[in-house]
């Protein structure tokens, strides 16, 4: 068996995933499927007096150390990569009722995160509330003659989280004319003009612009004149 490296006093007792069959130099039972190296023997945990630890899997970092935290006694489980040629962690052993409250701790931090999140997604869900009411209010200062579900479905579509749209850009955020215009000029394309059916066609994309831009500006121009559009 491999020499072990990291030093006991740095991780405290160390327990062994044998990779060979290995059979106890004490009590003699075997294959081991874990076993505690003393002067290079082979000792059970029972007769390394660690039976009454159960093993926690490497994974859960939380549980993990507050299970260890807990245990008065505790063992690092380690086995021997070949390929790496070193010892690797695999979890730890520890007292089966330090880790019973451990896990009681996770699950109650696990209810309070979920809680959390609740929490943030409504507060999310507020502010993108607020900011499309705030997008529509201005597509409406801009273009007047735009009628409001209008403005609002534009502001609504423009402005989804996480959609990379022209409502979520810096510009968008901070309501600039430019970016409110350029959302407003994106839905009279799709909704009012063949654009989506040039494309479909197989008309090029700017080929298709060229062709809808005369309406797109028509609409444009009517809806900034609050006398003229239609309310």
């Amino acid at each position: 068996m491999a020499a072990i490296a990291t030093s006991p006093h740095r991780t405290g007792l160390l327990v062994v995933q044998p990779l060979k069959k290995r059979h106890c130099a004490e009590c003699r039972t075997g294959p081991l499927a874990l076993l505690v190296l003393e002067e290079g023997a082979p000792r059970c945990l029972d007769c390394a007096d660690l039976g009454h630890l159960v093993f926690l899997p490497r994974g859960d970092t939380a549980l993990t150390r507050r299970s260890r935290e807990g245990s008065a006694l505790s063992a690092v489980v380690v086995r021997f990569n070949r390929r790496r040629s070193r010892y690797e962690r695999q979890g730890v052993l520890v007292e089966e009722t330090a880790l019973a409250r451990a896990e009681e701790r996770c699950l109650a931090d696990a209810e309070a995160r979920r809680r959390r999140r609740v929490r943030d997604a409504r507060r999310r869900e507020a502010e993108d509330l607020r900011f499309t009411d705030a997008f529509a209010r201005e597509i409406r200062r801009l273009f007047p003659g735009c009628p409001a579900d209008r403005a609002r479905a534009v502001a609504a579509h423009a402005s989804v989280r996480g959609s990379g749209r022209v409502g979520r850009s810096a510009a968008g955020r901070a309501l600039s004319e430019a970016a409110v215009t350029t959302a407003v000029r994106a839905s009279v394309r799709h909704t009012d003009t063949p654009y989506d059916q040039l494309l479909m066609s197989g008309v090029p994309r700017h080929e298709a612009r060229h062709r809808i831009e005369a309406v797109v500006e028509a609409r444009l121009r009517g809806w900034r004149d609050e006398l003229t559009a239609p309310a």
